[in-house]
């Protein structure tokens, strides 16, 4: 999938920043914390989700509040590696929700995965009723996080000029 870089300016950026930190901002606050009018901070807001700069406003939930206490980050080697096996492996990750975040690698790795269950037991129980069934796996292999050290999902945006 391509994504364009689209040209932003230093308001542009300030909007960004402030809706990546907090996303339940109204039009006014964002423009207060912006330096802009109301209707000029709205009409911004718009032009950067039309242009696709914002994918999504979501809330960012505490994993461990709901339940899912176990971070695993699961790298998976494929029998072979060409255009059908890495699509076949790609279609089968995304029905599972316990994959948050699936990425293809260059490397002696295939795939990242990240992800998230209650317990390890859970874990056990998804790597062989789902993620070990998946056709054309050579190998698995798994570290469980003990602790966050960083988490963020705001991206390191430039200044502007």
């Amino acid at each position: 999938m391509k994504i364009s870089t689209i040209e932003l300016d230093r308001s542009d950026l300030r909007v960004l920043d402030a809706l990546q930190r907090d996303a339940s901002l109204s039009a006014a606050e964002l423009a207060d914390r912006c330096d802009l009018t109301t209707t000029t901070a709205w009409r911004r807001l718009q032009r950067l989700e039309k242009a696709g700069a914002i994918k999504a406003r979501v809330a960012v939930l505490e994993r461990r509040a709901v339940g899912l206490h176990v971070l695993v980050f699961t790298q998976i080697k494929l029998l072979a590696t060409g255009r059908e096996a890495l699509a076949q492996f790609e279609q089968a990750v995304r029905h599972f929700p316990e994959v948050l975040d699936c990425y293809s690698l260059l490397g002696d790795r295939d795939f990242l995965l990240r992800i998230v269950v209650p317990s390890i037991d859970a874990y056990e129980a998804f790597f062989l009723d789902h993620l070990s069934r998946i056709p054309g796996i050579q190998s698995v292999n798994s570290s469980i996080a003990l602790s966050t050290i960083k988490e963020t999902t705001a991206l390191p945006l430039p200044k502007g000029s």
